[in-house]
């Protein structure tokens, strides 16, 4: 079973949505689709099949977390120095336009680019990794290739 890197903040993040998924989530709609039994024939009751809809992802959404939180291999970046790894902060320079942006490279389940959360099978993260600040990068975007130079790596 393949582990997934994963840092303290994303776990404790997915942990959080499973727990609210399981209590909050779980038991409103199954009063939904109780409510809805209530109003007679189901074949043709709306709110009965958006329930159940609700309800499909509301399982399967738990399924997937419980599966990610199993075999997570937490990753503490405080612990890391050196060169860009996993859990690293990373500012980066475009050197076409000089605009400055920060990501901190995580695991596939947390990323979130407009959080500035990288995901670490992205181009731009592998393109990184093994890279010390003042080493620039070449990218191959959707959009063309990019070039970056690392300005600071920082594991917070």
């Amino acid at each position: 079973m393949e582990k997934i890197p994963m840092t303290r903040a994303g776990h404790t993040a997915l942990d959080q949505e499973l727990k609210t998924l399981k209590s909050v989530e779980r038991p409103a709609v199954i009063r939904a689709i109780a409510e809805a039994r209530e109003h007679g024939d189901l074949s043709e009751n709306a709110e009965y099949h958006a329930a159940r809809e609700r309800q499909s992802f509301v399982e399967g959404r738990i399924k997937e977390l419980e599966s990610i939180l199993s075999r997570a291999e937490v990753i503490d970046p405080a612990s890391l120095s050196g060169a860009i790894k996993f859990g690293a902060t990373v500012t980066l320079v475009d050197e076409d336009s000089d605009e400055e942006r920060t990501y901190q490279i995580v695991g596939e389940a947390e990323a979130d680019i407009e959080r500035g959360l990288l995901n670490i099978r992205s181009p731009l993260a592998r393109a990184l990794i093994g890279k010390d600040a003042g080493d620039s990068v070449e990218v191959r975007t959707p959009g063309g290739e990019k070039s970056y130079e690392v300005v600071s790596i920082r594991y917070v």
